[in-house]
């Protein structure tokens, strides 16, 4: 069964998509802990970062990268976090987390935004990329 990360890259689930390329795609976390949350993911369905060959994870890495420093213009922190957690969703995935201090990496806080208000998330993270 496909996890619902391929389901979202299949565009049979709606997700609010910020970039994406032939090998990686980053879209807003349904459930944030702070306002711009964004998962980071390849497009091959992998369960564990460490499987990933090394020339898929340096890409995500980079990939990630990019998506951070367009975050970081549009989402008022101090800076980006970056987790692998890795347990909820069998496929590969890295969360950036806008910060502005520790509490904002507690994955049990979860904020409530509204569909207009990730829309308007994404679409100013989105005018950052470069």
């Amino acid at each position: 069964m496909a996890s619902i990360f391929s389901r979202i890259i299949a565009r049979e689930i709606p997700a609010y998509i910020i970039a994406e390329n032939d090998l990686y795609i980053a879209f807003l976390d349904a459930f944030p802990t702070t306002r711009g949350h964004t998962l980071v993911i390849p497009k091959t369905e992998t369960d564990y970062i460490f499987d990933l060959d090394d020339e898929t994870y340096a890409g995500l890495m980079a990939f990630a990268k990019e998506i951070a420093g367009a975050i970081e213009k549009a989402v008022p922190c101090k800076r980006i976090g970056l987790a692998v957690v890795g347990l909820e969703v069998p496929h590969v995935h890295v969360h950036l987390i806008p910060l502005n201090s520790m509490s904002d990496m507690d994955f049990s806080n979860k904020l409530k935004l509204s569909a207009e208000e990730q829309a308007g998330i994404a679409e100013s993270i989105r005018k950052n990329l470069l």
